[in-house]
This record gives structure tokens, C-alpha cells and sequence, in this order.
């Protein structure tokens, strides 16, 4: 009988422990997922920044620059941007083995 009690009182506890889990993960989540490398799951390389921070507020007034500039113009500026940052590649060095 005190053996089944005190499995009873073990699982409650565990029981009234496991809802305390899901509140930190969800708070650790949002700012650990910056710290993890895209290999592993974390964010891309071309992820926006987070809102409420200056970098979000320069991206997006880019953005909507961007929204507001004619189709042709925004084409050329983005082509510009690729010739600009597409040089480095595999073909610019040699391979090491």
C-alpha cells in the first residue's frame, strides 16, 4: 500500500512538473533559434532580423522602397545586386583537397 502511494506521488509530482516545460522552451525558444547553426535547424543565412530592432526597422524601409519603385528599375537594381555578390563562387579559386 505505502509502495502505491508513493508511485501515485511520484507520478503526480512528474505530472505537475511537465506543464512548467512547455512555458520556458517557448521563452527560450525565440532567442536560442538565433544561436543555432543552420545546419543543425537554426535560421538561414537570409532571414529576416527580428522586429524591434534597428536592423528590422532599416530592413524595413528598404523594403518598402523597394515595394514602391517601378518593376523595371527594381529588376535592374536586383540583377546589379546578384553581378555585384555572384563573383565569389567556385569558379573564382581553387579547390582544396
Amino acid at each position: 500500500m505505502i509502495m502505491r502511494f508513493r508511485s501515485l506521488l511520484l507520478l503526480l509530482a512528474l505530472a505537475a512538473g511537465l506543464p512548467g516545460c512547455g512555458t520556458v522552451n517557448e521563452k527560450l525558444s525565440a532567442g536560442m533559434g538565433d544561436y543555432v547553426p543552420q545546419w543543425a535547424g537554426g535560421l538561414p543565412a537570409d532571414a529576416p532580423p527580428r522586429p524591434g530592432t534597428p536592423q528590422y526597422d532599416a530592413y524595413m524601409k528598404e523594403r518598402e522602397r523597394k515595394r514602391l519603385m517601378p518593376a523595371a528599375d527594381r529588376e535592374k537594381e536586383e540583377q546589379a545586386q546578384k553581378g555585384a555578390t555572384g563573383t565569389t563562387g567556385a569558379t573564382s579559386g581553387s579547390a582544396v583537397r
